[in-house]
């Protein structure tokens, strides 16, 4: 990709990069993470168990478990699709990627777009590993807890040959960081300086821990990635793709590891 620079600032652009996106009371944005939040939890924690009840399958809880995680993640995302065209009027790719901040990164510095400023998410994709290899998160019930359930016996015995299991892993580790950025950073971090000001950063990486409810173990590591890697180069590089590209790395790593015991 070739660099372009930056259009002025102007008429429907803010030097915080809002261009116009209309800014959520409080109780908007707390609204919004309930709507994210709560279907989630419940999935989790009450619908997994009833339905792992009625699956007949080589591993009922954990098919349960992945249908009911990915059908919360669809839920998100049409809520975000919802939310764009009720405020854009359209769900154009322009629209939507103005609105969910899905542009090429802006260096702040050189104003210039793209281009070389596409490398700046290499540091911060490091960082996030370094992140996830820190000692933070206790370890969370099995097999709930999946990196550390991939290296028992019962996960291995599950995946092993099991194709429709590994196809609904793969919906899960790819929707959710794709999701979860576009409703956290893409939809709620621009329009979330009206209330938090520059503690926007903060707030955005607050509400996208506490909507760990379906897996509270893994929250301290969620606020210190979600800070320092995720909702921080999207806010200085104005782009969803910044947090999206970090966000989504491990999950190619789960993908490989996973396809390992399928075979």
């Amino acid at each position: 990709m070739t660099a372009t620079a930056a259009p002025p600032l102007g008429a429907g652009t803010t030097d915080d990069g809002t261009r116009d996106l209309p800014q959520y009371s409080l109780r908007q944005i707390l609204g919004i993470w309930a709507a994210a939040t709560v279907p989630m939890g419940l999935l989790g924690w009450v619908v997994t168990p009833w339905m792992s009840h009625w699956l007949r399958s080589r591993d009922p809880f954990i098919d349960a478990l992945m249908i009911c995680f990915n059908l919360g993640l669809v839920w998100m995302l049409v809520m975000v699709l919802a939310l764009v065209r009720r405020e854009q009027g359209s769900l154009a790719w322009p629209a939507v990627r103005d609105a969910l901040w899905l542009r090429a990164p802006r260096d702040p510095k050189t104003e210039r777009v793209g281009g070389r400023t596409w490398w700046w998410v290499l540091p911060f994709v490091v960082l996030s590993a370094g992140v996830n290899a820190l000692p933070l998160d206790p370890t969370g019930p099995l097999p709930r807890d999946f990196p550390e359930a991939i290296l028992t016996d019962r996960v291995t015995n599950y995946f092993h040959g099991n194709w429709a299991g590994f196809a609904l892993l793969i919906a899960v580790a790819f929707l959710s960081p794709i999701v979860e950025e576009l409703l956290f950073r893409g939809l709620l971090l621009p329009r979330m300086r009206g209330v938090f000001g520059r503690a926007d950063i903060l707030a955005s990486s607050a509400a996208y821990t506490l909507y760990h409810l379906h897996q509270p173990w893994s929250m301290p590591e969620s606020f210190l990635d979600g800070v320092l890697n995720l909702a921080y180069p999207t806010r200085r590089f104005q782009s969803t793709w910044m947090g999206l590209i970090v966000h989504t790395a491990p999950s190619l790593l789960v993908a490989v590891t996973t396809l390992t015991l399928v075979l």
